[in-house]
Protein backbone atom coordinates (compact mmCIF):
# COMPACT_ATOMS: atom_id res chain seq x y z
CA UNK A 1 0.00 0.00 0.00
CA UNK A 2 2.95 2.41 0.78
CA UNK A 3 4.08 1.48 -2.59
CA UNK A 4 1.08 2.08 -4.12
CA UNK A 5 0.57 6.03 -2.52
CA UNK A 6 4.35 6.91 -3.87
CA UNK A 7 3.13 6.35 -7.09
CA UNK A 8 -0.28 7.83 -6.95
CA UNK A 9 2.07 11.14 -5.41
CA UNK A 10 4.25 10.67 -8.44
CA UNK A 11 1.86 10.42 -10.68
CA UNK A 12 -0.08 13.55 -9.25
CA UNK A 13 3.25 15.46 -9.88
CA UNK A 14 3.54 14.69 -13.55
CA UNK A 15 0.05 15.38 -14.23
CA UNK A 16 0.43 18.51 -12.29
CA UNK A 17 3.93 19.33 -14.51
CA UNK A 18 2.53 18.53 -17.70
CA UNK A 19 -0.84 20.67 -17.17
CA UNK A 20 1.78 23.54 -16.11
CA UNK A 21 3.55 23.20 -19.59
CA UNK A 22 0.79 23.33 -21.50
CA UNK A 23 -0.63 26.74 -20.11
CA UNK A 24 -3.90 25.04 -19.05
CA UNK A 25 -5.09 26.35 -15.76
CA UNK A 26 -6.23 22.64 -14.71
CA UNK A 27 -4.39 20.97 -12.14
CA UNK A 28 -4.51 18.07 -9.89
CA UNK A 29 -3.71 19.29 -6.27
CA UNK A 30 -1.19 16.87 -4.34
CA UNK A 31 -2.45 16.05 -1.31
CA UNK A 32 -0.81 13.19 0.03
CA UNK A 33 -1.70 14.10 3.88
CA UNK A 34 -5.56 12.92 2.67
CA UNK A 35 -6.01 9.35 3.12
CA UNK A 36 -7.86 7.46 0.22
CA UNK A 37 -11.74 6.75 1.11
CA UNK A 38 -12.66 3.58 2.29
CA UNK A 39 -15.83 2.10 1.34
CA UNK A 40 -17.17 -2.08 2.34
CA UNK A 41 -20.24 -3.39 0.65
CA UNK A 42 -21.49 -6.75 0.05
CA UNK A 43 -22.44 -8.09 -3.53
CA UNK A 44 -24.16 -11.24 -4.76
CA UNK A 45 -24.74 -12.93 -7.89
CA UNK A 46 -26.10 -15.55 -9.21
CA UNK A 47 -24.11 -18.90 -10.33
CA UNK A 48 -23.25 -18.86 -14.36
CA UNK A 49 -24.30 -14.79 -14.23
CA UNK A 50 -21.80 -12.58 -15.75
CA UNK A 51 -20.69 -10.47 -12.49
CA UNK A 52 -19.11 -6.53 -12.76
CA UNK A 53 -17.92 -4.72 -9.74
CA UNK A 54 -17.26 -1.03 -9.82
CA UNK A 55 -15.65 1.14 -7.18
CA UNK A 56 -16.23 4.40 -8.46
CA UNK A 57 -18.43 6.48 -10.56
CA UNK A 58 -15.41 8.45 -11.99
CA UNK A 59 -14.77 8.54 -15.59
CA UNK A 60 -11.87 6.18 -17.62
CA UNK A 61 -10.14 10.22 -18.94
CA UNK A 62 -9.64 10.68 -15.44
CA UNK A 63 -7.91 7.82 -13.82
CA UNK A 64 -4.72 7.29 -13.19
CA UNK A 65 -4.05 4.06 -12.28
CA UNK A 66 -6.78 0.78 -10.51
CA UNK A 67 -5.64 -1.94 -8.96
CA UNK A 68 -7.79 -5.15 -8.05
CA UNK A 69 -6.37 -7.60 -5.17
CA UNK A 70 -8.58 -10.53 -4.77
CA UNK A 71 -8.77 -12.94 -1.79
CA UNK A 72 -10.65 -15.99 -2.96
CA UNK A 73 -12.66 -18.08 -0.24
CA UNK A 74 -9.83 -21.03 -0.78
CA UNK A 75 -7.23 -18.39 0.25
CA UNK A 76 -5.54 -17.43 -3.22
CA UNK A 77 -5.06 -14.12 -3.89
CA UNK A 78 -4.49 -12.81 -7.49
CA UNK A 79 -3.86 -8.94 -8.51
CA UNK A 80 -4.99 -6.82 -11.90
CA UNK A 81 -4.01 -3.54 -12.38
CA UNK A 82 -4.22 -0.86 -15.15
CA UNK A 83 -2.49 3.11 -14.94
CA UNK A 84 -3.12 5.69 -17.66
CA UNK A 85 0.02 5.03 -19.67
CA UNK A 86 -1.25 1.44 -20.83
CA UNK A 87 0.34 -0.90 -18.98
CA UNK A 88 -1.48 -3.49 -16.93
CA UNK A 89 -0.86 -6.80 -15.48
CA UNK A 90 -3.37 -9.88 -14.44
CA UNK A 91 -1.88 -12.15 -12.42
CA UNK A 92 -5.40 -14.36 -11.84
CA UNK A 93 -5.71 -15.12 -15.32
CA UNK A 94 -8.90 -16.86 -14.99
CA UNK A 95 -10.82 -14.47 -17.44
CA UNK A 96 -11.62 -11.80 -15.01
CA UNK A 97 -10.63 -8.45 -16.83
CA UNK A 98 -10.85 -4.56 -16.39
CA UNK A 99 -13.34 -3.10 -19.02
CA UNK A 100 -15.17 -0.18 -19.50
CA UNK A 101 -18.96 0.86 -19.87
CA UNK A 102 -20.18 2.62 -22.92
CA UNK A 103 -19.97 6.04 -21.05
CA UNK A 104 -16.23 4.81 -20.30
CA UNK A 105 -16.71 4.26 -16.65
CA UNK A 106 -14.63 1.52 -15.59
CA UNK A 107 -15.33 -1.68 -13.88
CA UNK A 108 -14.13 -5.63 -13.19
CA UNK A 109 -15.46 -8.10 -15.13
CA UNK A 110 -16.40 -11.47 -14.06
CA UNK A 111 -17.46 -14.06 -16.55
CA UNK A 112 -19.85 -17.35 -15.93
CA UNK A 113 -19.44 -16.48 -11.98
CA UNK A 114 -19.26 -19.36 -9.85
CA UNK A 115 -18.07 -20.72 -6.20
CA UNK A 116 -14.63 -20.08 -7.51
CA UNK A 117 -15.05 -16.47 -7.41
CA UNK A 118 -16.84 -15.86 -4.10
CA UNK A 119 -14.42 -13.78 -1.75
CA UNK A 120 -12.89 -10.19 -0.93
CA UNK A 121 -12.27 -7.85 -4.08
CA UNK A 122 -10.34 -4.87 -2.88
CA UNK A 123 -10.09 -2.06 -5.40
CA UNK A 124 -7.48 0.87 -5.24
CA UNK A 125 -8.85 4.03 -8.08
CA UNK A 126 -6.70 6.96 -8.25
CA UNK A 127 -8.13 9.84 -10.53
CA UNK A 128 -7.80 13.14 -11.10
CA UNK A 129 -8.89 14.89 -7.50
CA UNK A 130 -8.76 12.07 -5.33
CA UNK A 131 -8.86 8.46 -4.56
CA UNK A 132 -10.87 5.28 -3.71
CA UNK A 133 -10.16 2.48 -1.68
CA UNK A 134 -12.88 0.23 -1.94
CA UNK A 135 -13.57 -3.43 -0.34
CA UNK A 136 -16.19 -5.52 -1.62
CA UNK A 137 -17.26 -8.84 -0.13
CA UNK A 138 -18.67 -10.92 -2.90
CA UNK A 139 -21.15 -14.38 -2.38
CA UNK A 140 -23.25 -16.22 -4.78
CA UNK A 141 -26.89 -16.61 -4.45
CA UNK A 142 -28.16 -19.83 -3.31
CA UNK A 143 -31.78 -21.35 -4.56
CA UNK A 144 -33.62 -22.78 -1.27
CA UNK A 145 -34.94 -26.00 -0.98
CA UNK A 146 -38.45 -25.41 -0.29
CA UNK A 147 -40.88 -28.03 2.23
CA UNK A 148 -43.93 -27.35 3.49
CA UNK A 149 -46.25 -30.01 5.80
CA UNK A 150 -48.81 -29.83 8.52
CA UNK A 151 -47.91 -31.72 11.91
CA UNK A 152 -50.39 -32.93 14.20
CA UNK A 153 -48.87 -32.65 17.99
CA UNK A 154 -51.30 -33.31 21.24
CA UNK A 155 -54.43 -32.41 18.74
CA UNK A 156 -53.29 -29.36 17.80
CA UNK A 157 -52.47 -28.45 13.69
CA UNK A 158 -49.18 -27.25 13.27
CA UNK A 159 -48.28 -25.80 9.73
CA UNK A 160 -44.47 -25.73 9.01
CA UNK A 161 -42.90 -24.14 5.87
CA UNK A 162 -39.33 -24.32 5.29
CA UNK A 163 -36.71 -22.87 3.40
CA UNK A 164 -33.43 -25.01 3.51
CA UNK A 165 -29.69 -24.16 2.68
CA UNK A 166 -29.78 -21.12 0.54
CA UNK A 167 -28.17 -17.74 0.50
CA UNK A 168 -29.37 -14.85 1.53
CA UNK A 169 -31.81 -16.33 4.21
CA UNK A 170 -35.44 -16.80 2.34
CA UNK A 171 -38.51 -14.69 3.73
CA UNK A 172 -41.86 -16.52 4.73
CA UNK A 173 -45.40 -14.95 5.46
CA UNK A 174 -47.96 -16.84 5.77
CA UNK A 175 -51.96 -16.12 3.43
CA UNK A 176 -53.95 -15.65 6.74
CA UNK A 177 -52.63 -13.14 9.11
CA UNK A 178 -52.16 -14.78 12.46
CA UNK A 179 -49.80 -15.49 15.23
CA UNK A 180 -46.29 -17.48 13.56
CA UNK A 181 -42.87 -17.90 14.92
CA UNK A 182 -40.00 -17.52 12.39
CA UNK A 183 -36.82 -19.36 12.91
CA UNK A 184 -33.47 -19.42 11.62
CA UNK A 185 -31.74 -22.97 11.58
CA UNK A 186 -28.55 -23.86 11.14
CA UNK A 187 -27.38 -24.71 7.41
CA UNK A 188 -24.51 -26.12 5.39
CA UNK A 189 -21.26 -24.49 3.97
CA UNK A 190 -22.50 -21.36 5.15
CA UNK A 191 -26.02 -20.98 4.06
CA UNK A 192 -29.01 -20.35 5.41
CA UNK A 193 -31.92 -22.43 6.66
CA UNK A 194 -35.23 -20.43 7.84
CA UNK A 195 -38.61 -21.91 8.95
CA UNK A 196 -42.01 -20.51 10.17
CA UNK A 197 -44.38 -22.61 11.99
CA UNK A 198 -47.89 -21.95 12.61
CA UNK A 199 -50.73 -23.27 14.97
CA UNK A 200 -54.01 -23.64 13.17
CA UNK A 201 -56.68 -23.15 15.39
CA UNK A 202 -60.52 -25.02 15.06
CA UNK A 203 -62.38 -23.84 11.55
CA UNK A 204 -59.53 -22.98 9.49
CA UNK A 205 -59.59 -25.55 6.14
CA UNK A 206 -55.52 -26.94 5.46
CA UNK A 207 -56.16 -27.11 2.05
CA UNK A 208 -57.05 -23.26 1.75
CA UNK A 209 -53.51 -22.49 3.59
CA UNK A 210 -50.84 -21.74 1.96
CA UNK A 211 -46.78 -19.89 2.31
CA UNK A 212 -45.32 -17.78 0.28
CA UNK A 213 -41.54 -17.51 0.27
CA UNK A 214 -39.37 -14.59 -0.98
CA UNK A 215 -35.67 -15.32 -2.17
CA UNK A 216 -33.67 -13.06 -4.89
CA UNK A 217 -33.90 -15.88 -6.91
CA UNK A 218 -37.48 -16.97 -6.68
CA UNK A 219 -40.82 -16.09 -4.99
CA UNK A 220 -42.80 -19.12 -4.58
CA UNK A 221 -46.46 -19.76 -3.05
CA UNK A 222 -46.81 -23.37 -1.68
CA UNK A 223 -49.73 -25.21 -0.35
CA UNK A 224 -49.46 -27.42 2.29
CA UNK A 225 -52.37 -30.07 1.05
CA UNK A 226 -51.43 -33.63 1.35
CA UNK A 227 -48.21 -32.99 3.06
CA UNK A 228 -49.22 -34.14 6.33
CA UNK A 229 -46.57 -35.29 8.82
CA UNK A 230 -48.29 -36.86 12.52
CA UNK A 231 -45.76 -35.86 15.44
CA UNK A 232 -47.20 -38.22 18.36
CA UNK A 233 -47.30 -36.95 22.00
CA UNK A 234 -44.27 -37.74 24.43
CA UNK A 235 -45.97 -40.43 26.22
CA UNK A 236 -46.40 -42.33 23.05
CA UNK A 237 -42.35 -42.08 22.89
CA UNK A 238 -42.12 -43.02 26.69
CA UNK A 239 -44.27 -46.23 26.30
CA UNK A 240 -41.75 -47.07 23.32
CA UNK A 241 -39.07 -46.70 25.22
CA UNK A 242 -40.37 -48.35 28.39
CA UNK A 243 -40.89 -51.80 26.07
CA UNK A 244 -37.37 -51.77 25.32
CA UNK A 245 -35.95 -51.04 28.81
CA UNK A 246 -38.34 -54.13 29.57
CA UNK A 247 -37.07 -56.82 27.12
CA UNK A 248 -33.45 -55.78 28.22
CA UNK A 249 -33.55 -56.09 31.57
CA UNK A 250 -35.15 -59.37 31.02
CA UNK A 251 -32.59 -60.48 28.51
CA UNK A 252 -30.19 -59.58 31.27
CA UNK A 253 -32.55 -61.41 34.24
CA UNK A 254 -32.69 -64.51 31.85
CA UNK A 255 -28.61 -64.87 31.31
CA UNK A 256 -27.81 -64.17 34.93
CA UNK A 257 -29.97 -67.40 35.81
CA UNK A 258 -28.77 -69.56 32.87
CA UNK A 259 -25.20 -68.63 34.58
CA UNK A 260 -26.46 -69.83 37.72
CA UNK A 261 -27.37 -73.18 36.34
CA UNK A 262 -24.39 -73.43 35.05
CA UNK A 263 -22.30 -72.93 38.41
CA UNK A 264 -24.83 -75.10 40.38
CA UNK A 265 -24.26 -78.09 38.04
CA UNK A 266 -20.37 -77.95 38.37
CA UNK A 267 -20.27 -78.10 41.93
CA UNK A 268 -22.61 -80.76 42.20
CA UNK A 269 -20.59 -82.89 39.61
CA UNK A 270 -17.78 -81.99 42.08
CA UNK A 271 -18.99 -83.66 45.19
CA UNK A 272 -20.02 -86.95 43.62
CA UNK A 273 -17.87 -89.68 45.36
CA UNK A 274 -14.62 -91.21 43.96
CA UNK A 275 -14.87 -94.79 42.60
CA UNK A 276 -12.39 -97.11 44.27
CA UNK A 277 -10.15 -98.75 41.82
CA UNK A 278 -10.74 -102.35 41.65
CA UNK A 279 -7.83 -104.16 40.73
CA UNK A 280 -6.32 -102.02 43.33
CA UNK A 281 -8.54 -103.77 45.61
CA UNK A 282 -8.05 -107.12 45.03
CA UNK A 283 -4.66 -108.16 45.47
CA UNK A 284 -5.33 -107.19 49.21
CA UNK A 285 -7.97 -109.50 49.07
CA UNK A 286 -5.88 -112.72 48.07
CA UNK A 287 -3.00 -111.59 50.18
CA UNK A 288 -5.67 -112.12 53.25
CA UNK A 289 -7.01 -115.54 51.75
CA UNK A 290 -3.48 -116.77 51.90
CA UNK A 291 -2.47 -115.89 55.12
CA UNK A 292 -5.89 -117.48 56.62
CA UNK A 293 -5.57 -120.50 54.36
CA UNK A 294 -1.52 -120.37 56.50
CA UNK A 295 -2.97 -120.66 59.53
CA UNK A 296 -5.13 -123.19 58.93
Amino acid sequence: MRETMWIYVVILFLSETQSVESGTTESAPVNTTFPPITERRNELFSNGSDANLTCTDKMWNETFYVIWKIKLIDKTRCEINFDSYGRNSDTCNDGKSLRNTSNSQPYLHIPKFSEDDVGIYTCEFAYRGGATNCEIHVNITVTPEIKAWIEYKDNTRVAVCRAENGNPAANISWNHARNSSVQQLPGINGLFTVESRLELPEGIDPENLSCTISHQNLNKIVFLEYQTVKVYSLWLYALIAGIIIAFLVGLLFFLVMKLRQHQQSDTSSSKSPPIEDVEEVEPYASYVQRVNSIYN
